[in-house]
């Protein structure tokens, strides 16, 4: 056991001084439907440590979620609250789908679609590790700051390059946006220990527990003393 104990150290340790930006982009592996959870909950939970990749024309920008809100069945914070419309119609698909709107007139968010077709309810992506394509990164944001680079669901989307054409689009199928893994040999990964708070920047449901994130991780955003 002490044995054990040591290597997950050295690992640890190994994950820790290794830059973002070195991972393969043949190493992701996409993920399938099958493996994302139905429910909203342990959709949010299970997508901490995950990957999301954007192929853009000048290459691939890729980074690990490190942070999500659940915005589950009936919430009145969701888009999905008061039923279906043309604008969210996303969040009714099949769980694995992309809903991405604008927000204060300023930047896009990036949602995963939850539960069963027609059913709404999906996750907010928060926050990124930038894994790959950093230098696109930095140019779409207009930062050489990486920690600034995804964190937050707005610089998130835009340091991916993504917008309104990218709503709707399957993320478990061949396309530009999508999900993957990396392999569990890879030791920059090696266990996440999952965070939970309330969620941020609400005035209704403000009091549920359905932020999750990657203890540690310098690129989740809000405040540090929020979670557990």
């Amino acid at each position: 056991m002490e044995g054990i104990r040591v290597a997950a150290q050295k690992a640890s340790s190994i994950a820790t001084r290794k830059k973002p930006g070195k991972v393969r982009a043949g190493r992701i592996r996409r993920l399938r439907r099958a493996e994302l959870p139905v429910d909203t909950v342990d959709l949010a939970r299970f997508l901490i440590g995950k990957v999301l990749v954007h192929d853009l024309p000048e290459g691939r920008v890729a980074g690990r979620i490190v942070e999500t809100e659940a915005y589950v069945v009936g919430d009145a914070a969701g888009h999905a609250y008061r039923g279906e419309t043309p604008r969210n119609r996303s969040l009714f698909l099949e769980r694995g789908h992309a809903y991405v709107y604008f927000i204060y007139g300023s930047c896009y968010c990036v949602n995963v679609s939850a539960e069963s077709p027609g059913v709404g309810a999906g996750v907010l992506l928060r926050a990124l590790e930038p894994l790959t394509g950093i230098e696109t990164m930095r140019r779409l944001r207009g930062t050489q700051r990486e920690l600034d680079l995804a964190r937050g669901p707005g610089r998130l989307a835009q340091a991916l390059g993504i917008d309104r054409r990218e709503d709707g689009m399957d993320l478990c199928k061949p396309g530009p946006l999508w999900l993957g893994a990396l392999p569990t040999i890879d030791v920059r990964i090696g266990h996440v220990a999952i965070g939970n708070s309330v969620r941020i920047g609400l005035t209704r449901e403000a009091h549920r527990p359905l932020r999750f994130y990657a203890r540690g991780s310098p690129f989740v955003s809000g405040p540090k003393r929020l979670g557990t």
